[in-house]
């Protein structure tokens, strides 16, 4: 058996708990509605957004909590 990680957000919240997945999916149309010009992609085994080839967030599902990581660039 491999430990494959997941290769799109989707299989990613699949792995969850049936409670967390919930969350998860929330948290997620939030992002697509606040962003809605951002790609969906994983980077560090995590979800993330993506906007004009800028990682913006990452989100992941921990063993007792939920993980929530905004990026910000400044040029």
């Amino acid at each position: 058996m491999t430990n494959q990680r997941p290769q799109n957000i989707d299989e990613y919240i699949s792995t969850q708990s049936y409670d967390v997945q919930i969350v998860l999916q929330n948290i997620r149309k939030l992002i697509q509605k606040v962003l809605p010009g951002a790609t969906e992609t994983m980077s560090y085994g995590m979800p993330s957004f993506k906007l004009f080839g800028h990682t913006l967030l990452y989100f992941a599902a921990w063993k007792k909590h939920i993980g929530l990581y905004p990026l910000y660039e400044h040029s």
